[in-house]
């Protein structure tokens, strides 16, 4: 790898540790939030509730404008809006300008995020794809267990405010180190209609990305709570399998990317389905077992998010045209399969308990991997008609 490869590759790595961060540092922070503005806890969860809306629907936009446009300068635009809507949200003067900061901080991040993942796609080496996709994404799950815990930290000591002000500066940091970091990329050329014929094509490949969301996020978004009603979990205790979870996350992303690169996509995207499944059976059967729940959480996150990168890293291979539009519809995706997640989630835990949970997402688990079965057996009807023609 020469140097501008790593520079691009820490580049994106940061960029992506702060989105993750403003995603994930928000839930601890609502107690302050909703204390300062003198609103209910559940009103202030409809700062996490704009945001992944309009992420959801923007993200395509950015995705499809930025394979007909660059990267670079949407990129950065993003990154421009975030240092604004983060020193909103540190200063707004009312929960409705909260809540708006929040909604510009959707759309900020959806112009970055996707685009991030598909210029890295752009530049990777074809052999190397995998790892240099691994590497970018284990900067947004590191947040799950570092950005998080530093955000809370200061808010501990500069109240919640400082937060979303230290995010918004660095933000502004990495406007002008992106424009600079991704003007040697050159500007995609012809193309003016990537989406013919093409977009229900695009929508059946990330509908896997969906399914699989609902596969970890029904059981996660509850797991403090799973964990307290069937193990008496202290807080500390939580914090832990938190903390082994997020760092089965890291390491499964970056296991991935070499064993995509060494075994191929699709065949690692399959298998880390199927041992998925096998995974969130075991969870289920071992779920109060004590100690061995930290063991569970960690192999559960390794296995799933080596599978999330690893159909990242197919879904460049098979949209090589279109990987803008592509990977802002599966992070679409992604934030679609985390809230039907959640709604299914709780449904399980009002009717039949928590202990259901990893038993519903391994149902979730075996979809997926049908789907993307499906997803390989329409690729290759279609490369044996180009053959044919």
């Amino acid at each position: 790898m020469g140097l501008q490869g790593k520079v691009s590759l820490s580049v994106g790595w940061i960029t992506l540790f702060l989105m993750g961060t403003d995603l994930f540092v928000v839930s601890p922070l609502l107690p302050f939030i909703s204390e300062a503005y003198s609103v209910s806890s559940a009103m202030t969860g409809w700062m996490v509730t704009v945001f992944a809306v309009t992420y959801a629907i923007a993200a395509p936009f950015f995705g499809w404008a930025s394979d007909k446009n660059g990267r670079g300068i949407f990129i950065t635009f993003g990154l421009l809006l975030f240092s604004f809507s983060n020193a909103l949200t540190a200063f707004s003067p009312s929960f409705t300008w909260l809540i708006i900061s929040r909604i510009l901080a959707g759309l900020a991040v959806a112009a970055i995020t996707p685009l991030i993942y598909a210029i890295i796609g752009d530049i990777a080496p074809s052999n190397r794809r995998g790892t240099w996709l691994s590497i970018v994404v284990s900067g947004h799950l590191t947040a799950l267990w570092a950005g998080a815990p530093i955000g809370t930290l200061l808010e501990h000591f500069l109240g919640w405010r400082s937060v979303f002000v230290v995010m918004a500066i660095i933000g502004t940091l990495l406007a002008v180190i992106n424009f600079k970091a991704w003007k040697y990329v050159p500007e995609r050329t012809g193309t003016k209609n990537l989406l013919e014929g093409n977009l229900p094509r695009i929508l059946g490949s990330v509908s896997v990305t969906t399914i699989w969301a609902i596969s970890m996020y029904a059981l996660y978004v509850y797991l403090g709570a799973a964990l307290y009603s069937e193990n008496r979990f202290t807080s500390s205790e939580i914090a832990l399998a938190v903390t082994f979870y997020g760092i089965g996350a890291v390491l499964g992303s970056l296991i991935s990317g070499q064993f995509t690169d060494r075994f191929g996509e699709k065949k690692i995207s399959k298998a880390t389905l199927i041992l998925l499944t096998l995974i969130l059976v075991c969870l289920g059967i071992f779920f109060s077992s004590g100690d061995w729940i930290y063991f569970f959480l960690f192999i559960w996150a390794l296995v799933g998010y080596a599978g999330f990168t690893s159909y990242q890293a197919r879904l460049t291979v098979e949209y090589p045209k279109e990987r803008g539009i592509v990977m802002a519809w599966n992070n679409t995706a992604l934030y679609i399969g985390i809230t039907i997640g959640s709604i299914i989630g709780g449904y399980v835990i009002s009717n039949w308990g928590y202990s259901f949970l990893p038993y519903v997402c391994s149902i979730a688990a075996i979809i997926s991997f049908v789907l993307s079965n499906q997803k390989g057996k329409e690729t290759k009807k279609e490369n044996n008609v180009k053959n044919c023609t």
